[in-house]
C-alpha cells in the first residue's frame, strides 16, 4: 500500500551529536519529516570515530539533509536562527544549559519561533541529578543494567547502545505527539527525553518482580528463569542453540517428538512448575538430549514441534538472514566513503507501509545551497557566506 509519509510536510532542524539524538532524528526522517542535521564546517565528530562507533553516522543519519554550518559564529548564527524561524522541530543533545548560553535555549526559541516544537534529549529529566553529564553506559550502570545483564559480581553493558536508542525512541514519540498538540492550540513547547529515565522504565519489569517476590531477581545469567527450559545448549556438531519450552503443550510435543516417553510420565514434571523444581537435574538431562542432534536437525524438529527456538547468531549474520531479506527489513545503504552495505529499517509496519530508505546518510554539507536556498539565500549570499569560512566542508 502507498500511503502519504505520515511527517511529510514538517521540518526538523536537528543539533545532535553521537546516537541519542540522531537516533530521534533518523525516526523522524524515516517518517517522512525533513530532517536536517546542522553539523561543524569540518563534520559531525561521529563521522571519525573508529572501533565500536564507527558504524554511528552511517546507521543514525540517514534520510537526512547536511548543512555544514559554524553555528557559533556571528554570521553562521544568523543562518540558524533563520532556519530554526522556518522549523516545525528542533532536536538537541547538548550538555545541560549549553543552549541556554548559546541563546537557544527553549525560553529564547519560544520568542524566535513560538510554533516550534523543542525536544531536549539529556541524560535525566528534571531533578536533582538533572545537570549531571551522562552515557549511555554511566545510566546502565546507574539504573541496575549493567547488573542484570552481566554474572554476578560482573555488572556488564549490554552488547548495543540501547538505552541511546531508547531515549532517542521516546524523543521522537513525544515529539510527535507535540506536533499534534500544536495542531490544536497553534503553540510548540518543550518535550524531555532522557537516558536514565529510559533506563529505569526498562527495568520497571524487574522493579515488579521485586515487589511481587519480597526479593529482588538475581542477574540473568543466574538463570533463574520463570521456565524449566529456558538455555544455550551445546550441539553435536559444537554449535550453540537456545531453546525455551515455555508451556505444558510445548512439554508435550517435546517429549512426543524427541521420544522421550519416561520425561512425559514422570509425575514429578507434569506442569511447570514441577519442572522448575527438577531443574537440577532435568536441564543436564535435556542438554545430554540436545547433544545428541546437530543445530540443523534441532531446528527442524523444534519447528515440527512448534517449541520455540533460536540459533545463537553474532551481528554479521544478519546480513544473510533470509527471512530480513525475504521481507525487505534490510535497506542497501551507501556509507560515507563509498561502502555499500545492507542496514535495518524501522522494525513496524502501518497500513502495510513500511518507512523506507529514501537517501543515504550525507556527505559533510551535501545540502548547504539547497537548505539555504530555501531560507531565502540567493547565490551570492550562498558565496559570501562561504567566502567567509562560515560553511563546510573544510
Amino acid at each position: 500500500m502507498s500511503i502519504t509519509p505520515p511527517l511529510q510536510g514538517v521540518r526538523v532542524v536537528e543539533l545532535t551529536h553521537t546516537i541519542l539524538g540522531p537516533s530521534c532524528g533518523m525516526i523522524l526522517a524515516d517518517l517522512g519529516a525533513e530532517v536536517i542535521k546542522v553539523e561543524p564546517v569540518d563534520g559531525d565528530r561521529t563521522r571519525k570515530l573508529r572501533g565500536f562507533g564507527a558504524g554511528f553516522f552511517g546507521y543514525f543519519n540517514r534520510n537526512k539533509k547536511s548543512l555544514a554550518l559554524d553555528a557559533d559564529s556571528v554570521e553562521g548564527r544568523k543562518v540558524l536562527v533563520k532556519l530554526l524561524q522556518s522549523a516545525d522541530v528542533m532536536i538537541e543533545n547538548f550538555a545541560p544549559g549549553s543552549m541556554a548560553k548559546r541563546g537557544l535555549g527553549p525560553e529564547h526559541l519560544e520568542k524566535i519561533n513560538p510554533r516550534l516544537v523543542y525536544c531536549a534529549l539529556k541524560g535525566f529529566l528534571p531533578g536533582p541529578y538533572e545537570k549531571r553529564p551522562a552515557l549511555d553506559e554511566v545510566v546502565q550502570m546507574m539504573g541496575g543494567l549493567a547488573y542484570m545483564t552481566g554474572p554476578s559480581g560482573r555488572p556488564l553493558r549490554a552488547g548495543t547502545s540501547v538505552v541511546d536508542i531508547v531515549g532517542g525512541m521516546f524523543g521522537a514519540f513525544g515529539t510527535v505527539l507535540a506536533l499534534k498538540q500544536r495542531d490544536r492550540t497553534g503553540k510548540g513547547g518543550l518535550v524531555e527525553s532522557a537516558l536514565f529515565e529510559s533506563v529505569v522504565f526498562l527495568m520497571g519489569q524487574h522493579l515488579a518482580i521485586t515487589a511481587m517476590n519480597g526479593a529482588p531477581p538475581p542477574p540473568m545469567p543466574e538463570r533463574v528463569s520463570s521456565w524449566a527450559i529456558y538455555e544455550i545448549f551445546n550441539t553435536a556438531d559444537d554449535l550453540q542453540i537456545f531453546i525455551g519450552i515455555t508451556s505444558d503443550g510445548q512439554w508435550k510435543r517435546f517429549c512426543e517428538f524427541f521420544r522421550q516417553d519416561a520425561l512425559a510420565a514422570d509425575p514429578k514434571l507434569a506442569t511447570n512448575n514441577l519442572r522448575i523444581e527438577a531443574r537440577p537435574w532435568l536441564v543436564p538431562k535435556v542438554a545430554e538430549i540436545f547433544k545428541g542432534y546437530t543445530k540443523d536437525a534441532l531446528e527442524e524438529i523444534c519447528l515440527a514441534a512448534d517449541i520455540s527456538f533460536a540459533p545463537v547468531a553474532r551481528p554479521q549474520d544478519l546480513f544473510d538472514h533470509p527471512h530480513l531479506l525475504a521481507n525487505g527489513s534490510l535497506a542497501a545503504t551507501t556509507l560515507p566513503g563509498g561502502v555499500k552495505t545492507r542496514l535495518p529499517l524501522l522494525p513496524f509496519q502501518m497500513f502495510g507501509w513500511r518507512p523506507p530508505l529514501v537517501s543515504d546518510p550525507p556527505g559533510i554539507g551535501q545540502h548547504n545551497a539547497e537548505v539555504l536556498a530555501e531560507i531565502g539565500y540567493d547565490e551570492a549570499g550562498i558565496a559570501a557566506l562561504e567566502a567567509a569560512g562560515m560553511l563546510g566542508p573544510k
